[in-house]
């Protein structure tokens, strides 16, 4: 019996391969064979993996390929074909199956191409002859053949449950989970518009596997389900499911469309813990003539109140996506603001990959597009942005990151944005990249420390007024962010060690040596939290990220 063995490369250390696992138990619940995962990172040495495949000496080699994957996993092919000459080598997934003509054509190391969903494809190439099989691209005397596309699974409670349980136990992993595959709407950009039809596992079996997750000590679930809000009747009995079985430690991410939630939907999610589950949301644009030309809808109002009212609880992640039609720089100000006011936990600014499959990739040259030929397929331009408004957007995406996402400048850039910024949030972004372009800081990382002093040396530079206010709030948000090592020249502020170690005290830490470990005692001459003049302590408790006003001193 051939030895078969799945290769799933991802892109981080951290995330597992969902698709070669159900690969592996949808042929072993359905014969008597025996699969092999082999799972790493594309953070791994090419000659490390290649040792580590050669060593299990496979007969058929099939690896799951993917936009981040793609060049390693084709480089890897060619060396593998040198050290296992004998060896089959066949490749599935989105990256190789709306193109396998040319892939074939190309890369002659490469025996099979499986297009499609993969689990009846792969279980018949194992199990019948390669001329019955559809959904399988082979070389038979040097012709290519195919013999059309496998039908897709009706009934997906046929695909077993992917994970081992002994996989389950480890909490370091991002674990991966689809209640249903397709996805209705036609957003011209996205891989997912081409299965129009919506299959769902059972509401029984759906419940079932989730009761594993929440019975190990998984810390993050993501749902893959591509639009998991489709029907309120589903999503929301599975939804108090989850909220039934609570589970302190878990949060579970779902892929929405915020633009559906009626009132009783945002009462339940007004119920649910916070951080047991966090949403991203893919706005993209706020534009009309953009929204149109690929194919989405965003109701602005509706998104916005739906959006503020669940924000209270839920961790959210609100998308962008920056080089679509029609949108200008200008224009994705607009979005970019728009997004910004609504406040997430999060602001993904991406950038427009023209994908192999779907329509955007048939429209070219309809809308002028250039773009990077290999993956990831980035956008350089098209008839409405350059390029360098997009090297632009890409400084202001990393600025985003360090003074937004981090979450460590709760206060301060709030701040500097309203007095001095007119509430733009885009042009203080616009201006803080450009200062970090012309001093050569984005070309290097960076430690904490040094991105609160850039941004307090940028305030200088520009000549802000209420200096001193702005220290204050800039200090604040760099205490409350954990103990400092080291404390930069421009904070000002008295300690007080008698006071510090009666709040120790109050505190109940269990030394004095602790609470000064995982406390700090600073004076503050602005109140950061009503906006006004006053003279106060401010204890941080690191323990909670808590702080607490004192006024005795003054």
């Amino acid at each position: 019996m051939n030895k078969v063995l799945l290769v799933g490369i991802n892109s981080q250390y951290v995330h597992t391969n969902i698709s070669v696992r159900y690969l592996k138990k949808f042929v072993e619940a359905n014969t008597n064979m025996s699969i092999e995962i082999y799972e790493t990172n594309i953070n791994n040495q090419l000659l490390n993996i290649m040792r580590d495949i050669f060593e299990k000496k496979p007969d058929i080699l099939i690896f799951s390929t993917y936009i981040w994957n793609k060049e390693y996993v084709f480089d890897l092919v060619q060396e593998m074909k040198k050290i296992l000459p004998k060896v089959k080598i066949g490749l599935g997934g989105p990256e190789v199956s709306y193109d396998w003509k040319q892939i074939m054509d190309k890369n002659h190391e490469v025996d099979y191409i499986f297009v499609g969903e993969g689990e009846k494809v792969v279980l018949s190439f194992l199990t019948e002859k390669i001329e019955s099989v559809k959904g399988v691209v082979y070389r038979e005397k040097e012709q290519l053949k195919y013999n059309g596309n496998e039908p897709l699974i009706e009934n997906l409670d046929i695909i077993p449950f992917p994970y081992d349980q002994n996989e389950l136990e480890d909490s370091t992993k991002i674990f991966y989970y689809e209640s249903s595959r397709g996805c209705p709407f036609n957003c011209s950009y996205c891989m997912s518009s081409i299965d129009k039809s919506v299959r769902y596992y059972s509401i029984e079996r759906t419940k079932t596997d989730l009761k594993r997750f929440l019975d190990s000590p998984v810390k993050l679930l993501k749902f893959v389900d591509r639009t998991f809000n489709l029907k309120k009747e589903r999503y929301l009995e599975i939804w108090k499911f989850l909220l039934d079985n609570y589970r302190e430690g878990i949060t579970f991410h779902f892929e929405i469309n915020a633009n559906i939630f009626d009132d009783e939907t945002l009462d339940f999610l007004e119920q649910v813990p916070k951080e047991y589950f966090q949403f991203e949301i893919g706005v993209q644009t706020i534009d009309p003539q953009a929204m149109k030309s690929i194919g989405r809808v965003n109701i602005l109002d509706k998104l916005a109140h739906n959006v503020e009212r669940i924000s209270r609880n839920i961790h959210l992640h609100l998308d962008l996506i920056a080089g679509l039609p029609y949108d200008t720089y200008n224009k994705f100000q607009k979005s970019f603001n728009y997004v910004y006011n609504l406040k997430p936990e999060m602001i993904q600014l991406g950038f427009l990959k023209l994908l192999k499959g779907t329509k955007m990739y048939t429209e070219i040259e309809k809308y002028g597009y250039k773009y990077f030929s290999k993956p990831p397929y980035e956008v350089f331009s098209n008839d409405f942005i350059t390029f360098d408004d997009l090297l632009k957007l890409k400084n202001i995406e990393k600025l985003l990151d360090y003074y937004y996402n981090s979450g460590f400048f709760e206060k301060s850039v709030d701040w500097i944005i309203e007095k001095c910024y007119d509430m733009n949030q885009f042009v203080f972004y616009e201006e803080i990249s450009k200062y970090y372009e012309e001093k050569g800081y984005l070309k290097v990382s960076h430690k904490n420390i040094a991105i609160f002093n850039f941004l307090y040396d940028f305030y200088c530079e520009k000549g802000f007024s209420d200096l001193e206010v702005f220290k204050e709030y800039l200090k604040y948000d760099f205490l409350k962010n954990g103990k400092p090592g080291a404390y930069p020249e421009w904070i000002e502020g008295e300690k007080n060690p008698e006071i510090h170690d009666k709040m120790i005290k109050e505190k109940n830490y269990r030394t004095v040596r602790e609470g000064h470990k995982k406390s700090e005692l600073v004076s503050f001459s602005w109140n950061v939290f009503e906006d006004r003049e006053e003279n106060y302590y401010l204890f941080f408790d690191y323990r909670d990220n808590s702080s607490e006003i004192i006024k005795e001193a003054f």
